[in-house]
């Protein structure tokens, strides 16, 4: 087995007026929040599968199903918390995470270094290793229409052997 694997997660959820937006750990007020049976935080659901998808172990939906009570609700930081605990019983350590947000709001400059350290703590790794950014897509589909937002993110992990 490689000392060195990579994950890519994707997700994306459309808007609910009555929810509140978190993304990346971080509460908006004033925004209207992401449908799902958790809290809908894109980039927490999004670095969830790419952990477990470059650990072999998944998906986010395996490890927390849609349709259990357990979940409704649920901040995804457990998630992040619960996923990085299979990764290491599994025998690896995160290197590093990249989270792309994608919309056309909310702007996320001011509260950038906030998301990072919040999914950092959630993984219990140093800050400088989970980054958070983010782009439009310049009005093109659903996110550019303002009708939800989705997440990308790659995890890069190495064998705790190693």
């Amino acid at each position: 087995m490689s000392a060195l694997r990579v994950g890519i997660g994707v997700d994306a959820h459309a808007f609910a007026e009555d929810a509140v937006l978190v993304v990346g750990g971080v509460e908006f007020p004033g925004e209207p929040g992401l449908a799902g049976h958790s809290d809908g935080d894109v980039v927490a659901h999004a670095l969830v599968d790419a952990l477990l998808g470059a650990a072999g172990l998944g998906d986010i939906g395996s490890f927390f199903p849609p349709d259990e009570a357990e979940w409704e609700g649920a901040s995804s930081l457990v998630f992040l918390e619960r996923a990085i605990a299979a990764v290491r019983e599994a025998g690896f350590e995160l290197v590093n995470a990249d989270c792309v947000l994608i919309g056309e709001r909310p702007r996320i400059a001011s509260v950038r270094a906030e998301m990072e350290g919040r999914l950092a703590g959630a993984l219990g790794v140093g800050e400088g290793q989970v980054t958070v950014r983010a782009t439009t897509t310049d009005g093109l589909g659903f996110t550019g229409r303002g009708e939800g937002l989705a997440a990308q993110a790659v995890a890069l992990l190495q064998s705790s052997g190693s």
